[in-house]
């Protein structure tokens, strides 16, 4: 065989392979086309969050300017989709006030919410002798002599999606949870012992 005949054969292998793997690429993007369009059809909804209620065990601001805090709260949350699951890989829950951060982040576990399902956690949040800033303790004080204190309930976390058998890949989720709690308030609040639970029914403003 000449060498003519040879590099005839080498450039007709070529261009099959270069047709095959035109063809996988073109099939690969075809079926990401397809999952993608059908993701756009369903429209998957964001979880809604409920707070529903608030157990204060301590909150206490000790000199200078320490805040011990020990509460559990009940958290709901709903899928809305009737065609897409919800995989809740990590969820750290923590409390702020006035924006910053007053208990270290409980994580609570690993979560599948099927079509239109409820999920309630009930973790333990808590921070000890945690430092404060000078104006924030002056604030607390105040609110608490007023007898309603703001507390905002923040979830921190990463979900996916399921459609069929196609998993989404992680999304970051963002939850907060407002919580309006006092010693003087008695309309929404029973005595658990020596703590005070609070029912709340708060809507909670979710991003993904």
């Amino acid at each position: 065989m000449s060498a003519k005949d040879c590099g005839h054969h080498d450039e007709e292998r070529h261009k099959l392979h270069r047709r095959l793997f035109t063809a996988l690429v073109g099939f690969i993007i075809l079926i990401l086309f397809i999952i993608l369009l059908i993701f756009l059809i369903l429209r998957p909804t964001k979880p809604h969050f409920i707070l529903q209620d608030a157990t204060i065990y301590s909150f206490n601001i000790s000199s200078p300017n320490l805040l011990t805090t020990n509460f559990q709260i009940t958290l709901a949350s709903r899928n809305p989709n009737d065609k897409i699951g919800i995989y809740y890989d990590r969820l750290d829950v923590y409390a702020t006030y006035r924006g910053q951060q007053i208990t270290l982040p409980t994580l609570v576990p690993q979560t599948y919410q099927g079509h239109k399902d409820f999920t309630i956690w009930s973790p333990f949040v808590y921070g000890n002798s945690v430092p404060v800033a000078p104006y924030l303790s002056e604030s607390l004080r105040e609110d608490q002599m007023a007898g309603t204190v703001l507390i905002n309930v923040k979830v921190d976390g990463r979900v996916r999606w399921k459609v069929g058998t196609f998993v989404s890949g992680k999304y970051h989720l963002n939850v907060n949870c407002p919580a309006y709690v006092g010693g003087k308030m008695i309309g929404n609040s029973i005595a658990v012992g020596s703590a005070m639970k609070y029912q709340l029914v708060q809507n909670c403003h979710v991003d993904v």
